[in-house]
């Protein structure tokens, strides 16, 4: 059941009424009371209708931009081909594209909580999923390839900033949930990353077969996810401003150097490399496949596969790795999963296809454990917008050159032995940063 929030958790999603006060008791304090406070003498805490309904709607906004952090992405991997020869690309440009998404989170990763801070969480996720909305729409029509690559910016920028801070929502509003809420948004986001990789090609086809529809349909979708968020905004006063971090242990805390923590460089690493390995898989399999024999349809819908087996996954690993003390255990799993799959890929791409696909959706299920370690590792609000700047940003800077030294490999060597190669390699690194970021340990303990 969902308890009401007070003004300072309401703060986090909008500017609050006042900056917090340097007392006891932030200035935020004279708005519903929290339960921790209990009501005054002779009084009964009566929650109003909105205390009570907005963290569904934050819960909503939540599940619904989750959604559409990754069709942008899926959508075009099933038809990379396609788009390729509508946009004269080469193998390396087409490489370059499948690289736009990690540099794009790096790049605009980095400015969100200072835009959370000046704006709130709230508003700049409302943006973000309009950024996606538009970028989405206007990029198969911009012309040529710059223009491509400038709307997938614009799209890209959008969900770099629902990276950053949908996981501060979430410690934020729902701090004794962390797991399962986690496991709700992973949930979500491997189910939109299904749905565009498996419906894109049909419907493309349903809608007269140009690629450019096929890619713009997904624009509803983000246009969709703003309204809970203005719902929210409404919600918010007009005036004064609030940081995430905003609270009495938060402000008095000495400051999080986040550069000199161990456990966020770990955790930074991982994410970059478990990123490599998602965005190949999302950029490249099925063209794999296709060169194997298999028809571009049933090669989406392998995509589509190995999405979709995160989508159950996605909301029970975050719940078991709440549970435990070190998540490094998981991270072997996972890994070793990779491996087995990238190995099939090598040896038999077409006979075992469903396999290779079941095993590859597994081991991608390192995205929402390393979500689940980002909550884990800061034990205040303020700590995991730093942590979760810092390890995505600094994660896909990391994963950059990987989708674009695939495509050169693929492109020079004529097949898919050494790209397969590149990615066994980088795997092994990844269970073993995995293990170390899994510790049970707290970026506030290692200043």
């Amino acid at each position: 059941m969902m308890t009401p929030m007070a003004d300072e958790d309401l703060a986090t999603l909008g500017p609050a009424a006042a900056p917090p006060t340097t007392s006891d008791r932030p200035a935020a304090d004279a708005g519903p009371a929290r339960p921790a406070h209990g009501p005054a003498p002779g009084q009964e805490a009566e929650p109003t209708a909105a205390a009570r309904w907005l963290p569904r709607i934050v819960i909503a906004g939540l599940v619904l931009a989750a959604l559409n952090l990754r069709p942008a992405i899926t959508s075009l991997g099933a038809l990379l081909e396609e788009v390729r020869e509508g946009l004269g690309m080469s193998g390396t440009v087409a490489g370059l594209l499948t690289s736009v998404p990690a540099l794009c989170f790096a790049v605009f990763g980095i400015a969100a909580p200072r835009l959370a801070r000046r704006f709130g969480p709230g508003a700049i996720v409302c943006a973000g999923m309009a950024a996606v909305a538009v970028g989405v729409a206007v990029r198969p029509y911009a012309g040529g390839t710059p223009g491509f690559l400038a709307g997938s910016a614009l799209a890209l920028a959008g969900i770099a900033v629902g990276n950053v801070l949908l996981p501060v929502v979430i410690k934020t509003w729902f701090p004794d949930r962390v797991g399962p809420m986690t496991g709700l948004y992973s949930m979500a986001l491997a189910l939109g990353t299904s749905l565009a990789a498996a419906l894109t090609v049909p419907m493309t086809g349903a809608l007269g077969g140009d690629w450019h529809t096929g890619l713009t349909v997904w624009a509803l979708l983000a246009a969709v996810a703003v309204v809970p968020w203005l719902v929210v905004l409404r919600r918010r006063p007009a005036t004064g401003a609030a940081a995430p971090e905003s609270g009495t242990q938060e402000t008095a805390a000495p400051p999080i150097r986040i550069t000199s923590s161990p456990t966020a460089w770990a955790l930074a690493v991982f994410f970059g490399l478990q990123a490599t390995a998602a965005y190949i898989t999302m950029g490249w399999m099925p063209q794999i496949f296709r060169d194997a024999g298999v028809s571009a349809g049933t090669a989406g819908v392998l995509l589509a596969v190995t999405m979709a087996v995160g989508v159950p996954l996605s909301f029970v690993l975050p719940r078991l790795a709440a549970r435990m003390r070190h998540q490094g255990p998981l991270v072997v799993v996972l890994g070793v999963c990779g491996l087995a799959g990238y190995t099939g890929l090598w040896l038999a791409p077409a006979a075992g296809a469903w396999l290779w696909a079941l095993l590859m959706g597994i081991s991608n299920c390192a995205f929402p454990l390393a979500l689940t370690m980002i909550g884990m590792r800061s034990s205040s609000p303020a700590g995991v917008v730093k942590l979760s700047a810092f390890a995505q940003s600094v994660g896909y800077l990391i994963s950059i050159p990987g989708p674009l030294l695939v495509g050169t490999l693929y492109q020079h060597s004529g097949g898919w032995g050494l790209p397969i190669a590149l990615m066994v390699g980088l795997m092994v690194p990844q269970i073993a940063v995995g293990t170390l970021a899994g510790r049970n340990r707290r970026i506030e303990d290692e200043r």
